[in-house]
């Protein structure tokens, strides 16, 4: 009976995996106080060289912690050390069976990287939803832009600080439209996305996305729901 209810349990996961019709990439650059224009944090969860104690991926806001607990998504595969930039891999598919989302956790010194391969993959319309999450490196570093690209439809939010006024016309020139994106400076707890995602999946509107992400961040800092909606863009 045990093995049965196994193999079933298995089959079920397996079958949820495949039908997954929207796809999700989501980069993390780890938090680093060396290497990234931040205001400094904690010496162990600021180093971006140990993602399972940093701040964007084991700590409880962290994606891999946030995302494992949930009750919304499950693991399908969780790698390690894929590459010199690529320090964690993880793979989930949502409990409806609708999505399939891949993050990948960039070493901190290789944020400028993190954020390339985010706007290429943004570019391509290779998912339908492309997600960054960390410093706004923009702040710090120029990266050249890509050649704008028409019929490229792909989503984006971008979780980092200020990220209106550096990404949005970026994206919007790649053909990119964002549906999430900041207008202040803030902390892009995974909590944002979890909740976002739910609205997303469902078609919802970037208006909705937004309110989900301020209820979201009011809960998370102990502000009113009014200042945590604020801030995010009003997009259309």
């Amino acid at each position: 009976m045990q093995i049965k209810i196994v193999f079933v349990a298995l089959l079920t996961f397996t079958t949820l995996a495949g039908a997954a019709s929207k796809s999700v990439k989501v980069y993390v650059a780890l938090c680093d106080n060396k290497t990234q224009g931040i205001a400094k944090v904690g010496a162990k969860i600021g180093d971006g060289n140990v993602p399972d104690a940093n701040l964007y991926w084991g700590c409880s806001d962290g994606f891999g912690s946030y995302f494992k607990r949930s009750k919304r998504w499950k693991v399908k595969s969780s790698d390690s050390d894929i590459s010199n930039q690529v320090l964690r891999k993880m793979t989930l598919i949502h409990v409806d069976g609708d999505v399939r989302l891949t993050a990948e956790a960039y070493r901190g010194s290789e944020m400028e990287q993190c954020m390339k391969n985010f706007e290429r993959d943004a570019a391509m319309s290779l998912y339908d939803l492309v997600v960054f999450i960390g410093h706004n490196g923009l702040m710090d570093v120029k990266i050249p832009e890509l050649e704008p690209i028409s019929e490229n439809e792909t989503e984006v939010m971008v979780l980092s600080c200020l990220s209106e006024m550096y990404y949005k016309d970026r994206l919007t020139r790649l053909g990119c439209r964002p549906v999430l994106l900041t207008r202040q400076l803030m902390y892009p707890g995974s909590f944002l996305l979890h909740d976002a995602l739910e609205v997303w999946k469902r078609d919802g509107s970037p208006a909705e996305m937004r309110a989900a992400a301020g209820k979201a961040y009011s809960k998370n800092q102990g502000i009113s729901v009014k200042a945590g909606t604020g801030i995010f863009a009003e997009l259309p």
